[in-house]
């Protein structure tokens, strides 16, 4: 199978693109990008192809993928290229997996499923981590209830004892010192309104809304809100008759932090851009303010960094679950943590374990346990695990 990796040469296409080809399942690998020097340079360690491509030239795109079997996409904001790239795989007929964090995009690649099924096309959609291993953990926690509830997708922002933000994470800068592609994602799903559920129903709110947790073994805790793809996608999938959200773990500095540069945004004070440079540089008068609303914000508690938690009923009794991946989950380092899913995503597509035609997000078509058995063996972590408290 013909492997097209599209964004290949960023930090995580890239990350992605040496795990794809690890797996030995690929006959064939292209990196295109539109840096072709730095797609050379990593297709030139890896004995593959590499090609440059710009994927706003719709004849290019289509002549790339017709020659490709599978395309892996990580090439954003997704906003403006996720629904065109696979429309582009769609007429060539090319099957597609992507990283797509983005709530907004998500609906119009769903919208796309009529035609991937036509196409005989498997597209599987934010194959990340969150979205990505966050739906299957809450898929596998559904699998302990008889009816679903509420549902809590979380991933970490901080760690304990770090800054606002730690300087270690250099992914939220580019090499020229610009904040990267995600942070500028981030600010943009932390301002205006955002899609939750909420009593079943899809409803947009301002994001950074408190969610106080109680989990199975005692842990307690606040994480605040993000917009992301997972509520929309797990309301379609679970079909949960409560809440479901995404939230961010992470310390009172940080949240009212990222709430003064959510409430700039909002009042048009600043842009996305602005705010993101802010964010990747923090300090200044916007620390200084957010100083002052430190107190509006409860602590992450002892909650997990990266989990799913949902509540339902079993045998007619409430029962509450806790699904995250053991010992302790994620290594550092986002391009690792969404890559090597994204990677895996597309072997089980390569090994026909997720081939069904249609456009799904991870949990509706992914082998579960050949996933997060891959996951364990390639990112060094344990399996993931379910902890239900029998009532509530």
């Amino acid at each position: 199978m013909k492997l097209v990796a599209l964004g290949g040469a960023g930090a995580m296409g890239a990350a992605a693109v040496r795990k794809a080809f690890a797996l030995s399942v690929f006959q064939d690998i292209v990196v295109a990008d539109r840096d072709h020097a730095a797609a050379a340079e990593l297709a030139h360690g890896l004995g593959v192809h590499a090609q440059p491509v710009d994927v706003t030239d719709a004849a290019a795109l289509h002549a790339l993928l017709a020659d490709a079997d599978l395309v892996m996409n990580t090439v954003g904001p997704y906003y403006r290229f996720g629904p065109s790239v696979l429309r582009a795989a769609i007429d060539t007929r090319t099957h597609y997996v992507d990283i797509c964090d983005d709530w907004e995009p998500t609906l119009s690649l769903l919208d796309l499923d009529t035609a991937a099924r036509a196409a005989g096309v498997t597209a599987i959609i934010g194959m990340g981590a969150s979205p990505g291993v966050s739906n299957l953990l809450a898929a596998l926690g559904a699998e302990e209830l008889d009816t679903v509830h509420d549902i809590c997708t979380a991933w970490p922002v901080d760690p304990p004892g770090a800054g606002v933000l730690t300087d270690a994470d250099a992914e939220l800068s580019r090499a020229d010192g610009q904040p990267s592609a995600a942070v500028v994602h981030w600010m943009q799903q932390l301002s205006g309104t955002v899609a939750v559920v909420r009593s079943g129903h899809v409803t947009h709110e301002p994001p950074l809304r408190p969610v106080p947790l109680r989990l199975p073994g005692g842990r307690t805790g606040t994480a605040y809100t993000v917009g992301h793809p997972e509520p929309v996608t797990l309301h379609r999938t679970l079909r949960p008759s409560g809440d479901v959200v995404t939230a961010m773990v992470l310390r009172r500095g940080t949240a009212a932090y990222l709430d003064v540069l959510r409430t700039d945004i909002d009042r048009g004070r600043i842009d996305v851009d602005t705010a993101a440079r802010r964010l990747a540089t923090p300090g200044g008068w916007t620390a200084l303010r957010s100083a002052g609303r430190t107190h509006r914000f409860d602590s992450p508690g002892a909650l997990p960094p990266f989990f799913a938690a949902l509540t339902g009923t079993r045998g007619g009794q409430r029962h509450r679950v806790l699904a995250r991946l053991t010992p302790a989950g994620f290594p550092p380092g986002m391009a690792e943590a969404t890559g090597v899913p994204l990677a895996l995503g597309a072997a089980q597509i390569a090994t026909g374990l997720a081939t069904r035609p249609g456009v799904y997000p991870p949990d509706a078509v992914i082998d579960r346990d050949a996933f997060f058995a891959g996951l364990a063996a390639h990112l060094g972590i344990g399996l993931a695990e379910c902890v239900a408290v029998d009532s509530y």
